[in-house]
C-alpha cells in the first residue's frame, strides 16, 4: 500500500526514529501505526533512537586531575536540559568518563566513545542512560593533556558550565600547583583565544591592522601617523586574545607572564584547554513536515 507523508510525520513524532527507517517500518507493517512501532521497538531503534533528533546544548563540563598532578582530562557530555544535566545518574556517567579518559590517555572523542569501560563500550552505556534520563545526549568532546615537568592545574566554574586545564612546565613544586590554580580561574574568565602571539595566525593578524586602519583613517589620521599607531592597535589586539599578555585577572595591573614571573615559580605556560558548555551549538527549529515531504522524494 501506498505510504503517504502524515503517516511517516505521525511515526516520527511518535518514535524519534529517522524518516527513511519509519518509511520502510510502515512499508513492512502495511500502513499498520502498532505494528510500525513494534517492529522499530523490535529492531532497537524506538528507545534511545527516538530522542537522538533534539538539540542537546546543555549538561556538564567535567574535569579529571592526576594525584601526581602530571596528567588531566577534560569532557563536554551534553543533554537536552538544565534539569537532566543535574539528574545524579547523568553526572556519575560525566564524572566516571572523564576519570576513564585521564586513566586511558584518551584525546579523542570517536576514542573515548569505543572505550571497554564497565562492561560495555562508553557509547553503549550513553545509549542506555539516554533511555534512562529520557532526554537526548552526546558525548561532544574531550581533551587530554600531561607534563613530565611540571604541574596541570583545572577549574570548573558554575557547577560545571565551563572547565580548564592550565599546564605549567618547569616546576612542580606547591606554589606552582597555586599559581596554576590561579590560571586556571583566570582562562574560565577571561576566555583567551591564544596561548601567546606566535599562536595568531597571520591571516588573523592582518584583518586586525586592516580594521585598526580603516578605523584610524575615518578618524583622519594621516599615513605616517596610522603606520606609527598601528603597533599600539596590534598590542591592545594581543592583549585581548593571547593567555600570557592579558591583564591577570586577580591583579590587572600585570599580565599574566609578569604575574607568573612575579609569583617566583620557575614555570612556563605551555599550554591550556578551555570548554564551555554547549559553546558553537546552534539551536534550531525543524519544520517536520516540509523534512518528511523533501525526504520521500529521495
Amino acid at each position: 500500500m501506498a505510504i503517504t507523508a502524515a503517516q511517516v510525520k505521525e511515526l516520527r513524532q511518535s518514535t524519534g526514529v529517522g524518516m527513511m527507517e519509519c518509511k520502510k517500518a510502515l512499508v513492512e507493517n502495511d500502513g499498520d501505526m502498532d505494528k510500525a512501532i513494534r517492529w522499530l521497538r523490535e529492531k532497537g531503534m524506538a528507545r534511545a533512537a527516538k530522542k537522538a533528533g533534539r538539540t542537546a546544548a546543555e549538561g556538564v563540563v567535567e574535569i579529571a586531575v592526576s594525584d601526581s598532578k602530571k596528567e588531566a582530562a577534560i569532557v563536554e557530555l551534553n543533554c537536552e536540559t538544565d534539569f537532566a544535566g543535574k539528574n545524579e545518574d547523568f553526572r556519575a556517567f560525566a564524572e566516571g568518563v572523564t576519570k576513564a579518559a585521564l586513566d586511558n590517555k584518551i584525546n579523542d572523542i570517536e576514542a573515548l566513545k569505543a572505550l571497554e569501560w564497565n562492561g560495555s563500550t562508553v557509547e553503549k552505556q550513553l545509549t542506555e542512560l539516554i533511555g534512562k534520563v529520557g532526554e537526548n545526549m552526546s558525548l561532544r568532546r574531550v581533551n587530554y593533556a600531561s607534563t613530565e615537568e611540571g604541574v596541570i592545574s583545572g577549574y570548573s566554574h558554575m557547577g560545571g558550565k565551563i572547565g580548564t586545564l592550565v599546564v605549567l612546565s618547569g616546576d612542580s613544586s606547591d606554589k606552582a600547583i597555586e599559581v596554576g590554580n590561579d590560571l586556571a580561574m583566570h582562562v574560565a574568565a577571561s576566555a583567551p583565544k591564544y596561548l601567546n602571539r606566535d599562536s595568531v595566525s597571520g591571516d588573523e593578524l592582518e584583518q586586525e591592522k586592516e580594521i585598526a586602519r580603516k578605523r584610524l583613517k575615518e578618524q583622519g589620521k594621516p599615513d605616517d601617523i596610522i603606520e606609527k599607531a598601528l603597533m599600539g592597535q596590534v598590542n591592545k589586539f594581543y592583549g585581548e586574545v593571547c593567555f600570557v599578555d592579558q591583564p591577570f585577572v586577580k591583579e590587572p595591573k600585570l599580565t599574566v607572564n609578569k604575574y607568573v614571573k612575579q609569583a617566583g615559580v620557575n614555570a612556563n605556560i605551555s599550554s591550556f584547554v578551555r570548554f564551555q558548555l554547549g559553546e558553537g551549538i546552534e539551536v534550531k527549529q525543524e519544520n517536520f513536515a516540509e523534512e518528511v515531504a523533501a525526504q520521500l522524494k529521495k
